[in-house]
């Protein structure tokens, strides 16, 4: 091991970075951090939330200028005043969030600015070619032709690594593209990276999954506070050593088993369907109890908890609750009915994020609590107050959401729909994008939710958050229920053989 800078790669070529500081209204939040991306190398990049990580990618690739410091691109100068001018310069980024545009099909949000024209229209073959050519690169069965309207937000992520891809960038970062993915789409975007590298692209790869850093990194550098801690010139670093750099601290992260549920079904779903997406859905959930949903992206499972929470309609099937039929037709019926979801998109559609903290958990109860009167500033700060003790938030409550790291924003959604207590609670990949600290926080709210009796469907593309958040995992396919399995019986290797379909093992 090695807390020196790495070499430069193949000819000397890197992308290195001396003195970086970045500053906001006189608080640094970069401080001093020299790196470096050897080309071919694949370079692992981890810290908490807030530890720097995004605004030392947005500095590298010209979204925001640093304070002080200095950058060379292969033994040149390099001080991008923006993304294009970064991108000009072979330098590409893969946000985390995902930034389509939904009215415009695969090819043109592939191809967004730099359509291709002949004689003076634009070249729709060669797009669509050009496009297929990528997505079949990086093993997306997808028709370029199709618009991205619902388009889940796994396929959506493989466009964007699928559009920087196909500009041919001399480096790239990759900013928790994983994030949205299962372990099988997860497996070939790595492997996509490592021909990447094969073919002398230097790589930044940035994830909170920490097997993925280890599994497919060359040497791995350690944010914390600003500041760069650690650097390891090797990618087989043991876990608890990474978290430990993270935290400041030893850290130790196991599953803890759920406490036994009760008896009584609370939610019960028979033979659901809509058309086209998913059909012939099964199953219970009681008191207590927290039933996982696992299945690749495309399986139907964010479909399928859409439509038990009224975002979307079903067409066969009923939803009972308590024993009782009922007709969840909207969001406003379901959570009228004590049914509430936490979807996987917190920016797009859980948050807004312009408003403070305090005002995006109350927003949904204001006709409530207000009594038919406007909130006052009282009642605010009063359940803003609970909500950061109960839920550990950290960062002013009065500040908009946005300025909050990704771990405190997913603790506000989860505030927000926790105000009263539901009957079911559905969460839709509920530590996406989150810090190892802030998985932790969040599986102790689920837990704490079942021990108090509340129903929870987990909905992950994370098989080992699945396999030790649930007393019971629901596997889907292609649209359909391939079985329910107890927890005694649920494994890795037999939600994976009912998850993947024939043909892809």
């Amino acid at each position: 091991m090695s807390d020196d800078v790495p070499a430069p790669g193949p000819g000397g070529r890197a992308l290195t970075g001396s003195a970086l500081r970045k500053s906001y209204a006189g608080i640094e939040v970069v401080k001093g951090v020299d790196f470096a991306i050897p080309a071919g190398a694949v370079v692992g990049l981890i810290g908490e939330n807030g530890a720097g990580k995004s605004t030392l990618s947005s500095m590298i690739a010209g979204v925001v200028l640093p304070t002080s410091g200095e950058m060379t691109l292969d033994g040149e100068s390099y001080a991008p005043t923006s993304p294009s001018d970064a991108l000009d310069r072979g330098v590409a980024l893969i946000h985390q969030e995902i930034r389509m545009v939904p009215s415009l099909s695969v090819a043109e949000n592939i191809f967004l600015g730099r359509l291709p024209v002949r004689g003076g229209k634009v070249d729709t073959g060669s797009m669509v070619r050009q496009s297929r050519e990528v997505l079949d690169l990086l093993g997306i069965d997808l028709d370029p032709r199709r618009s991205v309207v619902g388009l889940s937000m796994a396929v959506q992520q493989s466009i964007e690594i699928a559009k920087a891809i196909s500009r041919g960038p001399k480096y790239v970062i990759f900013d928790e593209p994983s994030a949205s993915l299962t372990g099988h789409e997860t497996d070939r975007v790595l492997d996509q990276i490592r021909r990447m590298a094969e073919h002398g692209v230097g790589v930044v790869y940035i994830s909170h999954r920490l097997e993925e850093v280890r599994d497919v990194s060359s040497q791995i550098i350690c944010l914390r506070d600003g500041a760069l801690v650690k650097n390891w010139d090797r990618g087989n670093v043991p876990a608890p050593e990474m978290v430990s750099a993270m935290v400041g601290r030893e850290f130790t992260f196991e599953h803890q088993a759920p406490e036994p549920h009760r008896e009584d079904v609370v939610l019960e779903v028979r033979g659901l369907g809509r058309k086209g997406v998913f059909s012939g859905v099964d199953f219970t959930v009681s008191r207590g109890e927290i039933l996982g949903v696992a299945g690749l992206v495309g399986a139907g499972r964010t479909e399928m908890v859409r439509t038990i929470a009224g975002a979307d309609r079903y067409d066969e099937g009923e939803v009972l609750l308590e024993g009782r039929p009922v007709r969840l037709d909207s969001p406003a019926a379901a959570i009228a009915a004590g049914v509430v979801m936490v979807p996987e998109d917190r920016k797009g559609q859980g948050l807004n994020l312009g408003l403070s903290s305090a005002v995006n958990i109350l927003q949904p109860w204001e006709r409530e609590m207000g009594r038919g009167r406007f909130i006052t500033n009282r009642l605010l700060n009063r359940a803003a107050a609970k909500s950061r003790a109960d839920f550990d938030i950290r960062g002013s409550m009065d500040l908009p959401v946005v300025r909050l790291s990704g771990g405190n924003q997913q603790k506000v959604l989860l505030a927000k729909w926790l105000v009263h207590e539901p009957t079911v609670l559905i969460l839709d990949e509920p530590t996406r994008g989150v810090d190892v600290g802030a998985k932790m926080a969040i599986y102790e709210i689920i837990r704490d939710c079942a021990a108090r009796g509340v129903a929870v469907v987990v909905v992950s593309s994370e098989l080992e958050e699945v396999l030790g958040l649930s007393h019971r995992v629901m596997v889907m396919s292609g649209g359909r229920q391939r079985g329910i399995l107890p927890r005694a019986d649920a494994d890795a290797e037999t939600v994976m053989q009912l998850a993947v379909p024939t043909g892809q093992q």
